[in-house]
């Protein structure tokens, strides 16, 4: 392993070990990457469902942070689950402009839990986003941070992505893993150009799909990938993770990169 490359992820607890933090610094670890992390919730859930939350005290987070970057400099960070405003702003506040921010909006777990109340979302849309260099949303937060009334083809993918580009961000990585057809495909977009990356879709669900996507384009970012280079790479992580899915007692598979 390279030790003098590493990658910060700030986001929640998922004992299940199938998301958020956990399933972060697995990914960080399956490409080689140093995993640093940051936790701003604790969660009682498992590969089915959240049953609970606690979000961090905001200080608390940022602590952790200013903490960690006085003798660690991440070469890139990725936010997951923030929980609530307060935290999206002590976030915003601390972490240095100049490293590569990957923001994974996590609102509502796959099982239906909302995991980011009204308030946090607009400042997540107002304040936080333009700081990013990539916003990794599947359809479901597309819709919600485009303002769009649904998303049924990738056109509708497109202009979402053009819409919540609008807040000032470089690119916007749409997972297309909520729509149908035989191939999952994501769609990242820029103000220049629409890149397409396909894989075939698999029949089953599986829980932490999206912070392992949004965790290896993290971690590619942070070994100087450029970022078409990063989604490419990431997207074979994730195909062979959800591949290679193990299953809780419930059935519910998790992702294994």
């Amino acid at each position: 392993m390279n030790s003098c490359v590493s990658a910060l992820t700030i986001a929640g607890s998922d004992p299940s070990g199938g998301a958020g933090i956990q399933m972060d610094l697995k990914t960080f670890s399956s490409v080689e990457v140093w995993g640093m992390a940051v936790i701003t919730a604790l969660t009682a859930q498992n590969a089915s469902r959240v049953s609970d939350t606690w979000a961090m005290n905001p200080d608390v987070v940022g602590r952790q942070i200013s903490t960690l970057l006085q003798d660690m400099r991440p070469g890139a960070i990725k936010t997951g689950m923030l929980a609530e405003s307060g935290i999206i702003r002590a976030v915003a506040d601390i972490i240095p402009s100049d490293i590569p921010l990957v923001i994974d909006p996590v609102m509502v777990s796959t099982s239906g839990y909302r995991l980011l109340d009204e308030s946090a979302i607009k400042f997540l849309k107002d304040e936080f986003i333009p700081k990013a260099l990539l916003v990794t949303p599947n359809i479901p937060e597309a819709i919600i941070l485009s303002g769009l009334s649904e998303i049924n083809s990738e056109e509708d993918m497109i202009e979402a992505g053009r819409r919540i580009l609008k807040s000032g961000q470089g690119y916007v990585l749409i997972k297309g893993g909520h729509a149908t057809g035989e191939e999952s495909v994501d769609l990242l977009v820029s103000l220049k150009c629409v890149i397409r990356f396909r894989s075939p879709r698999i029949s089953y669900t599986v829980h932490g799909s999206g912070c392992c996507f949004s965790a290896a384009i993290t971690a590619f970012l942070a070994l100087g990938m450029a970022m078409e280079d990063a989604c490419r790479e990431a997207k074979k992580v994730v195909y062979h993770g959800i591949c290679n899915a193990i299953s809780g007692e419930g059935g519910q598979r998790m992702i294994n990169p």
